[in-house]
Order: C-alpha cells, then structure tokens, then sequence
C-alpha cells in the first residue's frame, strides 16, 4: 500500500445534545404521529383549523363538496347490489350469532350511514361479518343459554358491541393502532380459515334440518352432534340445501371467471332467498320438516341503550367478547380497506378508520344493532360495481330501510336452509389453502402461525385458536429481538464493498481481521446473547487460523449500520466485550454507529473507552485503517495510539 492510497477521513459525529423535553416530544411523535395529522392545521388561520379539524373527523365534509351527478350515479348501481347481497347476509349472520333475524337487517341500516360520515375508505362495505358473529355467539354462550334466557342474551349482546366500539375508538383516538398489527397476515390467514371451517360445520344444522345442536365450535363436538342425531336428519332440507349451495358456488365461478358478470355473484343470495321463499310457500314445505324464518317486525331500528347491562354478573364475559370481536372487526376491516385504496391509488387513516368503526359499534349498540365491520365479500361487490364514494353505503341503508318498513313480512317463509347455504358459500371463500401454501414456500415459522391458527380453532376454540396464532406471533417478534443475526463479511473482489460470506460465497476474507455484522439494536433483552455470539465468533476464527497458515488475528471491526438504537445493558455489553477483545491482545473498532447510537456511547464515556479513532465510518475506513498498522507491524496498539486514516483499498 503506498502513500498514494492515503487520504483523510471523516470522524464519525456525535449529534448535538437536545433539551430533554424536545427530544421526548420527537419520541412520542414518532411512536403516536408518524403519519404528522396535524401538519395541515400549521399556519393556518382559527377559523379554516375549525374547518379542517370538522373535515378530519367527518371526511364527508371535505369530499361532498366535489361530488357530482355522474358519482350519484355510480354509488347508486353500487348501493343497490350491496343491498342485495346485504340483506339475506345479515339475517344469516344473525342466525349464526343466535340473535333474531330482524337484527341482521337492523346493523344494516344505522352502523353504515354512521361510517358513510365517518369513514376514509370509499369501497368498503359495512355490515355484520360472519366470524364476529360466531365469535359474539361462542362466547357468550359460555354463560347464557339462549334457549332459555333469550331476552338476557340479547342485551349482552348489544353490551358486547358498545364495548368493541369504545374499545375501537380509544384505539383510534389514542393512537394505538398498532397493536393490531400484531395480527400478522400468517395469523389472520390461520384464524379466517379455520373459523370459516368451523362455520360451515355448524351450518350442518341447517341444512340438515336438525333444530337441537351443540353451543360448542370444535370440530369434534359438532361431528359428534350431527352423527348422534341421525334419525332426524331431514332428506327434504338436505336436497333444497344442496341445490342452493351448488347454485351459489357456480355463481361465484363464473362471476371469478368473468369479473364484468360481477352481478351474478352479488345477487345470487338474493335470488336464492326468493326462489327459496316462493318454493316453500307454493309446496308448503314447512309442514314437511323444512323450517323457516317465521315472523319477522316491521319497522326501523328500535332503541335500545336502556337494554345495555352494566351491572350484570356477566359483565366480564361481555367485556372479553367486546375486546376479541373488536380486535378481529377492526383487523379485517381495516386491511380490506387498504387493499381497495391500493387498487385506486388513494390512502386511508387507519386510525380514522378505527374512530369510524368505534362510533358505528357504539352508535349501533344503542340501535338494536350487534358488531360491524368492512366484510370482504360486500365491499369486493362495492368495488366491481363501481362505487365512487362511500355514498354507496347511504343507499344500501336505504334499500334496508325500506325492506324494514314494508317488506319484512315476504320473508316469512323464507327457509333456513337457504340462510345456512348462503353462510357455507360466503365461508369457503376463507378458506385460503393457496395463502397457506405460499406461506409454507416463503416462511416455514409463518406458515406454522398459520397452522396453529387454524388447528387451534378447529379442534379446540376459535378463541384457543386466535390465542395460539398471537402468542407465537409475538413470541416469533421477541425471537427477533432476542437473537438478532450476526454475520461474518468479507470484501466483493475489486469492491470496496463488505457482505456477508454466506450470501456471497465468492467474497474474500481480510487477513488478520474480523468482521461481524450486528442487525438489530442492542437491548437488554439481546445484549448477553450477543456477548456470547461475538466471543464464539472470535474463538471460530482463531480455532481456524490455527488450522491453517493464515495471518493471526489482531483487529474485530464491528459494523453497526443496522443498529438503531442501543441502551445501558448494549453499552455494557459492548464495554465486556472491547475487554474481551484485549485480553485476547487485539484491538476492537466500530464502524458507522448512528446518531442515536454515538450520542449514548458518548453519554456513557465509551467513546472515551474505545477511543475516537477506532469508530470509523464505513466498514471500509476501518478495514483501511486496520490494514495500514498490520503493514506497518504496529496491530497491538494500546487504546491511546491512533490508528493512520487510509483509504479503504484492500
């Protein structure tokens, strides 16, 4: 290496120290605000802060202003499918949830215009959703019998839902949205799927006209209550079942298969209904085992905020059931949402949504309505009939209006076989085997969340299941922070550039110099694991050194690029192992610590320890440096001499 390879180098910075209350405030920014909602108040008069703070709460304020005839039109056509698909829905997934029919109408009708004026998202669809429904029933029939203490059941149902709406919009309110990321995909694929499974095994009941049936939702408890109950297996519901469900099965191919037949799809319930309603009427069938819906009020929405029961003995269950259904409500509604801005190229808050959502719950549970959401299947309807706003949801309520003041006696004799037809058909569209399959191809510990997700729903409780998908989720988050990866780089031939050997098996060592890749911050939580790694990492290279004839050990350069932050157990940490390092007669150097990183290295006299001039800012400074005092014979400097700053040419 000769004189013309040298050149001076930068020192890496310590940034200048804050006001302590500066800096906390730039924390809880970042932890609370990273989206900045407030940037558009800055420099703005009182009165237009006014404006656009009623505009942030109530978005319609802000797009009605720009709509049009030409959107009407669109939210019109949009409105009126949903409605379609909205109304034999909900009295389904009120069925499921062993509430009255009348109910499922009911959360059709008040809970979507509270979102129409609340919400961000102009695709989304609002209504009762057929997990939250299972779940509400699962739960609360722990403790109430429906059977025998229906009136009770209800009322804890509507506490239910005011739960999960206060639960909603504290999250959205106070920022804290992120908790419901650690709902992973691996974990929603799993529960989705498994709880769809469990769905469909319950609606057996249905279609096989059996009017006594298990409360429990594992898989073993309802094949054990079908099978033990035989003799009273219904061929007539059984066959009328069949033909509904294969007719909505191939309504749904063929709408996948030609999207612009998207209609079919999306009416098929409704037609199924008719058709079912029409063919019992005319045959009589009721009277030959076929069991229909019965009597169903007429008119809107009756209150129901005297019906809530906060004094009851029950009011943990309720509790429980309010947080769980909420969590789910909020994770599907909030990633349908997102998935349908993508398409369109527009952003939704996501804890604007969750202050939507809460407020619909809330405002529902005072109704006579039980939990809502954004489910899939109406709002892909939305989407493919074109909707432009969230307009679409007023005239869907509309249309349910109106079935609630005139129309509510034409379902009388609609069957419950139809209902529980419609339920199956809506439910294998969750069960996602290609999702899990590319999970198994991509991430084998993601694919077994998945897994345990499902099992655990099917074969135990769709609440165990839910249970086991978040504790491994957050046990795989704590593996991660625990173990972080460390890695061995040596240089790219006629590179400047250092990666890891592992990924790039053509790259060279540098004699007589070790360098590891730390890629995670340095916690409590991780810094005697890699105290320990760092030390075998030495002994591994020495052993091999000692087995060859390569040039002996005598510098450790640790790259902290991907360290984001450290606290006083990683200093600690690192102060053991530099006095690891000198035992051994070597020397330890840093290369690119971050701002945060050098500003508590500094704080804690480190830096002092080390020594400035062995914290370089690339790895390949460093690697400069070491090699400039191995070809000089000076490698056992004590931390008081200065390493020469060198190019990095190796």
């Amino acid at each position: 290496m000769g004189n013309a390879d040298f050149e001076s180098l930068h020192s890496v910075a310590i940034p200048p120290p804050q006001p302590f209350v500066k800096s906390l405030k730039n924390n809880l920014k970042e932890t609370f605000f990273p989206d900045d909602p407030l940037r558009q108040f800055k420099n703005q008069p009182p009165a237009r802060r006014f404006i656009l703070g009623l505009q942030y709460v109530f978005p319609i304020l802000e797009w009605g202003r720009k709509y049009s005839l030409e959107f009407f039109k669109a939210d019109l056509i949009s409105g009126i499918t949903i409605a379609s698909l909205a109304i034999p829905q909900g009295i389904s997934y009120a069925k499921l949830a062993n509430l009255p029919p009348i109910l499922g109408l009911y959360s059709s009708f008040v809970p979507p215009l509270v979102y129409a004026v609340m919400g961000s998202s102009r695709d989304l669809a609002v209504g009762t959703v057929a997990v939250g429904s299972l779940l509400t029933a699962s739960m609360l029939s722990e403790v109430v019998n429906v059977n025998e203490n229906p009136k009770l059941y209800l009322h804890l149902a509507f506490t239910a839902t005011l739960f999960a709406g206060l639960f909603e919009a504290a999250l959205g309110v106070f920022r804290l949205g992120f908790f419901v990321d650690f709902l992973s995909h691996a974990t929603i694929v799993g529960f989705m799927g498994g709880a769809a499974t469990v769905v469909c095994l319950q609606q057996l009941k249905g279609i096989l006209g059996l009017s006594h049936f298990t409360h429990a939702t594992d898989v073993i408890s309802v094949m054990r209550s079908i099978f033990s109950q035989t003799h009273k297996w219904r061929w007539e519901s059984a066959v009328l079942g069949c033909c509904f469900l294969f007719y909505l099965l191939l309504a749904r191919y063929i709408s996948k298969k030609r999207p612009n037949l998207f209609w079919i799809s999306a009416t098929a319930p409704l037609t199924s209904v008719i058709l079912g309603t029409l063919m019992v009427y005319l045959t009589h069938a009721e009277k030959h085992g076929v069991q229909v819906i019965g009597y169903l009020t007429k008119g809107i929405n009756p209150p129901s905020i005297t019906d809530l029961e906060f004094g009851s003995q029950y009011l943990t269950t309720v509790i429980k059931t309010g947080i769980v259904t909420g969590i789910i409500s909020l994770a599907e509604g909030i990633a349908v949402g997102r998935s349908f801005a993508m398409f369109k190229n527009y952003h939704i808050d996501g804890n604007k949504e969750m202050i939507a959502f809460g407020m619909m719950n809330i405002v529902g549970s005072c109704t006579s309505s039980y939990l809502t959401t954004g489910p899939f299947s109406r709002s892909a309807v939305n989407f493919n009939a074109g909707c432009k706003t969230a307009v679409s949801n007023i005239v869907m309520a509309l249309a349910v209006m109106i079935t609630l003041l005139f129309l509510t006696p034409l379902f009388h004799h609609t069957p419950l076989v139809v209902l529980s037809s419609i339920i199956i058909a809506a439910m294998l569209g969750l069960i996602d085997y290609e999702a899990a399959i590319h999970l198994w191809n991509v991430d084998k510990f993601d694919f077994l969340v998945c897994m345990s997700a499902y099992l655990g729903a099917v074969f135990v409780d769709i609440e165990i299941g839910l249970i086991l998908a978040v504790g491994l989720s957050v046990l795989r988050v704590l593996l991660f922070v625990a173990r972080p990866r460390t890695k061995v780089l040596g240089n790219i031939p006629e590179t400047r550039i250092y990666r890891s050997v592992d990924q790039y098996p053509k790259t060279n060592s540098v004699p007589g110099i070790l360098i590891l890749e730390i890629n995670a911050p340095i916690y409590f939580a991780n810094s005697s694991y890699l105290r320990e790694r760092i030390s075998r990492w030495i002994d591994d290279e020495e052993e091999e050194i000692k087995l060859s004839e390569k040039t002996s050990l005598h510098y450790v350069i640790l790259d902290m690029s991907a360290v984001g932050n450290i606290d006083t157990s990683g200093i600690s940490m690192l102060d053991e192992v530099k006095k690891n390092v000198d035992r051994r007669g070597l020397k330890l150097a840093l290369a690119n610590p971050c701002g945060e990183v050098m500003k508590k290295l500094n704080n804690a006299k480190f830096i002092e320890t080390i020594g400035h001039e062995w914290i370089f800012l690339t790895v390949g400074e460093a690697v400069g440096a070491c090699n400039y005092m191995l070809h000089t014979s000076k490698p056992n400097l004590s931390s008081s001499e200065k390493p020469e700053k060198c190019s990095s040419n190796v």
